[in-house]
């Protein structure tokens, strides 16, 4: 069974979003099958924003900070779901980024040389929500706000492979279609994939 970590960064702590409901669907789907689940509400966690290099270079000094960390070292399998802001991730989820993925937890940065990815060994799903068609944001626009997520800063930790589910025209669809997407991310869960 897989150890799977559930990274909710929709924003809005009072929730009730999609983005609340895809990830309650994966996360029943996954301990259904005998996952390990755990979640984390990044709009619930309490740190501040990266000001400097100097900041970023220290170790985390924020204790959600740190249990975040820790939960991603326990974790196998990251699933992080977020609505498109302005076509890419919501600032909370930049500014979690920033705070969690530091040199000496995700990155050993040698002198002369690439840094080395330290979170090998993990797989990720990036579930994404988003008032636009899929097909223009992947066509048009080239995804890239996802892109820059999973190439600069998930594979160059080490994290692969990393999958994706986007879910678009958020606002327009019926109960019918709403309800298949929770059934498929119930089916990522089962599969923890």
């Amino acid at each position: 069974m897989t150890r799977v970590l559930i990274l909710q960064a929709h924003p809005d702590p009072a929730g009730g979003h999609l983005c609340h409901a895809l990830a309650d669907a994966y996360a029943q789907g996954a301990s259904d099958a005998g996952h390990e689940v755990r979640k984390l509400d990044i709009a619930r966690l309490d740190f501040p924003l990266l000001r400097t290099e100097a900041e970023f270079a220290s170790p985390a000094s924020s204790g959600d900070i740190e249990q975040a960390q820790e939960a991603i070292r326990w974790a196998q399998h990251l699933v992080v779901f977020f609505p498109l802001w302005h076509g890419t991730m919501p600032a909370l989820l930049k500014a979690f980024i920033e705070q969690v993925f530091r040199p000496g937890f995700a990155l050993d940065y040698q002198t002369g040389s690439f840094p080395k990815g330290l979170l090998s060994g993990r797989s990720a799903r990036m579930v994404v929500t988003m008032g636009m068609p899929v097909f223009v944001y992947r066509w048009y626009f080239r995804a890239h706000g996802l892109r820059g997520l999973e190439r600069s800063i998930l594979a160059f930790s080490g994290i692969k492979p990393i999958r994706e589910s986007l879910f678009g025209r958020v606002d327009a669809v019926s109960d019918a279609t709403r309800s298949s997407w929770l059934k498929e991310m119930t089916k990522h869960g089962r599969r923890a994939d």
